[in-house]
């Protein structure tokens, strides 16, 4: 039986929009909206949805860049969301995060070696004269050479300043890296690279990861669960096989029939999706998903679906399964 690493129990993170004169919140967007999974021990749990989502955002909340607007995250037991800011502290090492965007992420005035041996440095993980040396083994790591660490990001392409962000999130040795679409900002012939380092790296490692992607062409080469995202709000959650030979939820089964098939002969029935997202500032009362919805019921537009376990592993938020 698989060891739970985090779970996260209705989770919800609103940004306030405005007060009343009271100073009391009047209008939030609900960025994460009541948000329940767990990831275990070792494996790589792949999170996908549209832009807007939430995805990041949850990210975010998990690593301690946002305090979260209700909700728990239990890590290894342990309630991150009681604690304080020193204690909460001490569990960043354990949970790092590799950002999207490889050109913003990494400091321009900083050379490669600084930047990775920063949070070794910060978190006195090892005497100041051991650090060079861990250095240059997590540059070898990533595929990059010892020579390097003397240059700056502006000195490199985007695949390689990926991999020196991926290179600074193993520097503290952590147990759980939130991965926020790594690839998607680079060229298609890099992203198999990146993503097979990643794969490699969670082997030798043994590191968990929470992979946030948009499409489900991408997190199918490293997740073994997907969640699927929609406004703020799980609709799906099951293995990586399952999810993708039996799609239940309408919304998954749309994102599904988007990924191109390499085949030009094989016919591919597209389901085009109409209408606009809803605004997470005013949520539809009932199911997120009913506007934009090809097998919308009466029901859907009065109850709010609960994430249900139809089958062993699988979970779907719909009115079409009772």
């Amino acid at each position: 039986m698989s060891e739970v690493l985090m779970d996260i129990q209705n989770l919800a993170k609103h940004f306030i929009i405005d007060t009343d004169f009271r100073g009391r919140p009047v209008t939030a967007l609900k960025a994460v909206d009541g948000v329940s999974f767990t990831i275990d021990k070792g494996e790589a749990f792949g999170l996908v949805g549209e832009s807007g989502c939430g995805k990041t955002t949850l990210g975010k909340v998990l690593v301690n860049l946002y305090r979260p607007t209700k909700g728990k995250i239990y890590f290894e037991g342990k309630d991150l969301t009681v604690l304080n800011e020193e204690q909460r502290r001490s569990y960043c090492k354990d949970i790092q995060m590799i950002f999207q965007d490889p050109y913003a992420s990494l400091n321009p005035k900083m050379s490669i070696g600084d930047i990775i041996a920063e949070p070794i440095i910060i978190n006195r993980l090892l005497p100041k004269n051991q650090v060079e040396e861990r250095v240059i083994y997590l540059l070898n790591c990533v595929g990059l050479a010892r020579h390097q660490r003397n240059r700056y990001p502006h000195e490199f392409s985007g695949g390689q300043r990926q991999r020196v962000g991926i290179a600074r999130a193993l520097a503290v040795e952590p147990k759980l890296i939130v991965c926020d679409e790594p690839v998607s900002a680079l060229d298609v012939s890099i992203q198999a690279q990146v993503l097979n380092l990643l794969s490699n790296l969670k082997e030798e490692f043994g590191l968990t990861y929470l992979f946030i992607a948009h499409g489900l062409n991408v997190v199918k080469h490293i997740s073994d669960r997907v969640g699927v995202m929609y406004l703020g709000k799980l609709v799906e959650i099951a293995p990586k096989r399952e999810l993708y030979a039996n799609p239940l939820h309408p919304y998954t089964q749309a994102l599904l029939s988007a990924i191109p098939v390499i085949n030009p002969e094989k016919k591919k029935e597209r389901i085009i999706l109409e209408g606009d997202v809803p605004s997470p500032i005013n949520t539809p009362a009932g199911c997120r998903f009913c506007s934009r919805c090809f097998k919308e019921m009466d029901q859907c537009k009065l109850n709010e679906p609960a994430l249900k376990e139809i089958s062993p592993n699988h979970f779907v938020a719909c009115h079409l399964f009772k």
